[in-house]
């Protein structure tokens, strides 16, 4: 690492800790040429790749944003949801991906979701899902009520249960 003072080429790390949500790393560096200190934060960048093929960064606050829209009205509040957006950030990390298909952030807020609020949960998997009948709504509700959402595939997709980590696939 350089320093961003002397721009010496080989700066001495002092302290490394994760950052309180754990998405990052956080060190204190110091110069041994200029002897100055400073901090550096390093983070691998997740970017979302929509189904036009565009590519942009992750973002909480659109997880945030898409969610409080299906808890209008719901009692959840924001720190409820800055929790969910946390989670799903986290369980997308996890999955070793920089890459991140923009379906796979859809079932990755289903699970935390349908925790937080079985309503707000069917709101978003019926646009999720792409419900264009009252049918695909009771299915849904069949399943919430059995424990099993995640044996609902979206629309025109098949849901694979993986034996592993008994996670869904959707393909």
């Amino acid at each position: 690492m350089h320093c961003p003072f002397c721009r010496h080429g080989d700066t001495k790390v002092s302290d490394s800790r994760a950052t309180e949500d754990g998405s990052a790393i956080r060190r204190r560096r110091a110069c041994p040429m200029c002897e100055r200190k400073f901090t550096t934060v390093e983070q691998i960048v997740l970017t979302v790749v929509k189904r036009s093929g565009v590519v942009e960064a992750f973002s909480r606050d659109k997880v945030i944003r898409g969610v409080s829209k299906a808890c209008k009205g719901r009692p959840v509040t924001p720190a409820q949801l800055a929790s969910l957006a946390q989670r799903v950030e986290e369980s997308l990390r996890a999955s070793g991906f920089a890459e991140i298909p923009s379906e796979k952030i859809g079932v990755a807020i289903l699970g935390p979701l349908e925790e937080l609020d079985a309503v707000a949960y069917l709101r978003f998997a019926s646009v999720y899902k792409n419900y264009d009948s009252v049918d695909d709504f009771q299915r849904e509700i069949d399943a919430l009520r059995l424990g099993a959402t995640e044996a609902v595939a979206p629309k025109g997709r098949e849901v694979l249960v993986g034996a592993a980590n008994q996670e869904p696939l959707i393909s």
